[in-house]
C-alpha cells in the first residue's frame, strides 16, 4: 500500500467518523466543530486529487468563514436544553423515514455505478488546477456564472432592505 492510499483511507475514515459525530452530537457547538473537521478531511482529498485550489477555497470559504459564522450564531442564540422545544414523535418518525429513503437512494445509485472501471488520477494530471478551472468557468459557463453573481447581489440587497425595515 502506498502512502497516497494510506492517506486516502485515513482521511476517509476521519471524514466519516467526524460526520457521524456531527450528527450524533447533542451540543450544537460540538456539531459545528465536528463539521469543520469534515471540511479539513475533504480538503485533504482535494489535495490528493491535485486540486489545490479547491482545497484552499474549501478551507477558506467553508471551514473558515461559514463555519465560524455558524459558530457565532449558535453562541449568540444561547441554546440550552430548557428553551429547546420538544419534538413530536411523528416528526421524529418522519425524519427517520426521510433518512432511510435517502440511504436507499444512495445504495441504489452505488449499486448501478461501475466503480471497478473508474480510475482517479491522484497526484498527476491537470484536472483541478486553477488555470483549467478558470478557462472552463469563463469560457463554457460564463452566463451561469454571471447570473449567479447577479443572484448573490440581489440577495445581499434584499438582506439589507429586510434589515432596514426592522429599524
Amino acid at each position: 500500500m502506498s502512502a497516497t492510499q494510506v492517506l486516502f483511507w485515513f482521511l476517509s475514515v476521519l471524514a466519516i467518523f467526524s460526520a457521524i459525530m456531527m450528527v450524533a452530537s447533542k451540543n450544537p457547538i460540538h456539531s459545528v466543530l465536528w463539521l469543520i473537521i469534515v471540511f479539513f478531511a475533504i480538503s485533504g482529498h482535494y489535495v490528493l486529487l491535485n486540486a489545490q485550489f479547491l482545497a484552499i477555497v474549501n478551507l477558506i470559504v467553508y471551514a473558515g468563514a461559514i463555519m465560524v459564522l455558524f459558530l457565532f450564531v449558535i453562541m449568540l442564540m444561547n441554546l440550552n436544553a430548557d428553551t429547546e422545544p420538544q419534538k413530536n414523535k411523528w416528526l421524529k418518525m418522519a425524519g427517520v423515514i426521510a433518512g432511510g429513503a435517502l440511504l436507499l437512494v444512495f445504495v441504489a445509485a452505488l449499486k448501478n455505478a461501475d466503480l471497478k472501471n473508474q480510475l482517479v488520477q491522484t497526484n498527476s494530471g491537470e484536472i483541478g488546477l486553477i488555470n483549467n478551472l478558470g478557462l472552463s468557468l469563463f469560457h463554457d459557463y460564463v452566463v451561469p456564472f454571471e447570473v449567479s453573481s447577479v443572484l448573490f447581489l440581489s440577495a445581499m440587497v434584499g438582506a439589507v432592505v429586510i434589515a432596514k425595515k426592522n429599524d
